[in-house]
This record gives C-alpha cells, sequence and structure tokens, in this order.
C-alpha cells in the first residue's frame, strides 16, 4: 500500500479474529495506519467495520494475501476527477502463484489466468457517498458478498468503468477463499435469487 505514487492514505487494517502475528506486523507501522482488532466475521464484517472508520471521500479495499500495482490509485483517481458523474472505477487483475509454496503444494493449484478485468472489491476505487447509497457488504455470505454487493450497486444504478490497466496481483494460494469455502457455494445461488426477487419487485 505504501508503495503506491498516491500517497495521500488513510490506511486502516482490520483483523478478523487472526490467529497469526498481524496484530505485530499492523503495530510496527505505527501511526501509518489505524488497526482495528474483531472476532472473525468473515471479509464482509471486515470490510464493513474498515468502512466505519475511513474518514476518506473514497475507498479502497484489499485483502491481506493480495497487493496492488503501484499506480492503482493514481489512474483510478484521475478517472474520478475526470468523469464528475462517474461513481467506481474498476481494473484488470494478475494472478500468481504464492512463491514460498514448495513444490508439492504449487502443483495443486490451478495455473494463473491471462489478466482480466475484474468487479472485485480488490479492484475497486469507489465514491463513499456511492457505496453509501449501495450500503455494507452482506455478512451472511461466505463466498459471494462481493458478488452481492456488486448485483446491489448496478441495481441503485451506480456509474462504474473497467480500466484497461492492471491495478491488482491477486495471490494463489491452498487457503483462497474460493478453496476453503467450497462447501459455501450455494451462496452464489442465494445472491442471484435475491437479485431476481428485488428486480421482480422494483
Amino acid at each position: 500500500m505504501f508503495a503506491q505514487s498516491y500517497q495521500e492514505l488513510e490506511v486502516i487494517v482490520v483483523d478478523d479474529g487472526s490467529v497469526d502475528d498481524t496484530r505485530a506486523v499492523a503495530k510496527a507501522y505505527g501511526d501509518r495506519i489505524r488497526f482495528a482488532h474483531q472476532e472473525r466475521g468473515g471479509a464482509g464484517a471486515a470490510r464493513n467495520a474498515a468502512v466505519a472508520l475511513a474518514t476518506g471521500a473514497h475507498l479502497a479495499f484489499l485483502d491481506a494475501d493480495d497487493r496492488f500495482t503501484p499506480t492503482k490509485l493514481e489512474h483510478q483517481l484521475a478517472a474520478l476527477d475526470a468523469d464528475p458523474t462517474l461513481e467506481m472505477v474498476f481494473g484488470h487483475v494478475r494472478e500468481f502463484v504464492s512463491p514460498e509454496l514448495p513444490p508439492e503444494a504449487r502443483a495443486k493449484i490451478r495455473s494463473p489466468a491471462p489478466p482480466s478485468p475484474w468487479t472485485s472489491p480488490n479492484l475497486m476505487l469507489v465514491r463513499r457517498a456511492s457505496f453509501d447509497r449501495v450500503g455494507p457488504f452482506a455478512t451472511d455470505l461466505r463466498l459471494a458478498e462481493v458478488v452481492d454487493w456488486y448485483a446491489r450497486a448496478t441495481e441503485a444504478g451506480l456509474k462504474g468503468l473497467t480500466l484497461p490497466e492492471i491495478v491488482l496481483e491477486r495471490r494463489l494460494h491452498n487457503t483462497n477463499s474460493g478453496v476453503r469455502e467450497q462447501h459455501a457455494r450455494l451462496d452464489y445461488l442465494r445472491v442471484v435469487r435475491a437479485s431476481m426477487e428485488r428486480r421482480r419487485k422494483a
């Protein structure tokens, strides 16, 4: 995060019930970050906690295992500044296999996909006022909270743009949420059904 070309940052780290040394690592940055700890509630709850603490006019999200490219925020803020009607900006993602994995673990992980556009919160920069119109991330979904939020943003009419630049590098490892939470894949069906029901009632 501190390698960003845009440096007017408010960095908030939410420790969602981790059992590693997250707190110690975060505290080592001193007052460069704001740190919060909560009982494990999932990605949606962690993002919501960060939003509640944030004071800026824009919001960006980053999971612990991924990384922004250095010019992500610079490019996305430029797009928002150029079009006052634009509310959220995405980009492309590039995947990589986590380099510390031993060969036997790497062999079990799929090959990185080619760079592609993605409407995940980790690629998004959104105006705070626009985020508030959509509302917080769902906390009762283990996998599909990002799909649910984007569906609600679309239904709310948020104007979005996807940049051609790669803005996120996504780490592939054996504890990615899609692997860890395979039992929760029915969440995607729940999200689709809920979206269809909202559209039917609109």
